[in-house]
């Protein structure tokens, strides 16, 4: 029998579902929620615990001129005819305890953004500073310590599950990777995690077939946080569950921050979702980040074409309030071809000569709000 998801209201009051984190369950076994398992190797993972206030000083993270370019190949010697441009020149910035969320249309190098900050695909171009090191010079030797605090909560929570092994093996593989515990210190701390995002260590014997969409993401979450990392990326982590189970993610995430002081980049469709649970939110068209704002200012006053055309796609739950929705003419340009100068030129309202040869900069109109236009 499954563990039951069971919801509270929600605390914050700015999602649109009236659900909530479930009740954590208790096990026989399990280990008391306070009590993080320690190592007799001397690896230390306890969790930091102490929520602090953002250093904009001390960037945990920080993007310059990422490009990635994927060779179209062809021809008997499969040599490059082409090339799309998936991320074509993205800087932001990430603070240590901050939420970015990555918005856009599907297609605009989001996913892509991310995996190549994880060198899980590499750069063309560019330079990803984590903690002041320019990952991109290091090493595979190198590149592996770095990993320790960089991980990723995937889109599907079903096919990033080995269904071949139990939520233990899942749990504790990055333990074994990095050869920090013992098999019973691994059992230990598999039951802390699962407790952690809500379910019971009994579950650890089980495998992931045995567990709804929403439970097979809280196993992710706790693969995710096994090793103690500073920077989670969630690829969609919410997108392919029910809108009810949808919420119990998010506040879980929510909970999760606090207690850990941990940094998210959380990449998403639904604008309702984002809004709830980033500090600040940029938005990507085309390989380009086109406006970037701490998310208040971003929902309340956006600036960039694409941004107002984009929140007027949010629904409102009131059927007395209505927003005047603005409808963009024609398709999102190819990768493979995109337009010269600013990619949005060709659906904009407010183009001028100027858009279709000058590539826009993305520039600090006033404090922390950047927009990538010739008119803002």
């Amino acid at each position: 029998m499954l563990a039951n998801e069971s919801v509270n209201p929600i605390r914050k009051g700015r999602a649109l579902t009236p659900f909530s984190l479930p009740v954590l369950p208790t096990g026989r076994k399990a280990v008391g929620r306070n009590k993080e398992p320690r190592f007799s190797n001397g690896v230390n993972l306890t969790l930091n615990t102490q929520h602090s206030t953002l250093n904009m000083a001390e960037p945990l993270l920080e993007v310059k001129n990422l490009k990635k370019y994927f060779p179209i190949r062809g021809g008997i010697l499969s040599k490059p005819i082409g090339y799309v441009y998936a991320v074509d020149g993205v800087s932001f910035f990430l603070n240590k305890g901050e939420s970015l969320g990555l918005v856009g249309e599907s297609g605009c190098g989001k996913s892509t953004t991310a995996r190549v900050i994880l060198r899980l695909i590499e750069p063309t171009e560019g330079e990803i500073l984590f903690e002041g090191k320019d990952i991109c010079r290091l090493d595979r030797k190198g590149m592996r310590a770095v990993r320790r605090n960089m991980q990723i909560v995937f889109q599907d929570p079903y096919a990033s599950l080995d269904p071949r092994r139990t939520v233990e093996q899942i749990i504790g593989e990055p333990l074994d990777v990095f050869r920090i515990s013992t098999k019973k210190e691994r059992k230990e701390r598999v039951a802390y995690l699962l407790q952690k995002v809500g379910l019971s260590p009994d579950h650890a014997r089980r495998y992931p077939h045995e567990f709804s969409g929403g439970q097979r993401q809280r196993i992710g979450i706790a693969r995710a946080l096994a090793l103690n990392p500073k920077l989670i990326i969630g690829d969609e982590p919410v997108s392919a569950l029910d809108v009810s189970i949808q919420a119990q993610v998010i506040n879980l995430l929510e909970d999760l921050q606090k207690e850990f002081n941990l940094s998210y980049i959380i990449i998403a469709h639904d604008l309702a979702v984002v809004e709830h649970v980033c500090d600040r939110i940029a938005v990507m068209y085309l390989g380009r980040i086109v406006e970037l704002a701490k998310d208040k200012e971003l929902y309340t006053a956006p600036v960039h074409p694409y941004t107002v055309a984009l929140l007027s796609a949010i629904p409102i739950p009131d059927p007395k309030i209505t927003r005047k929705r603005i409808i963009l003419e024609g398709d999102v340009p190819s990768p493979m071809r995109p337009p010269a100068g600013c990619h949005f030129h060709t659906r904009c309202s407010r183009k001028k000569d100027v858009c279709q040869s000058a590539i826009p900069k993305l520039t600090e109109i006033k404090e922390g709000h950047f927009v990538a236009c010739h008119f803002s």
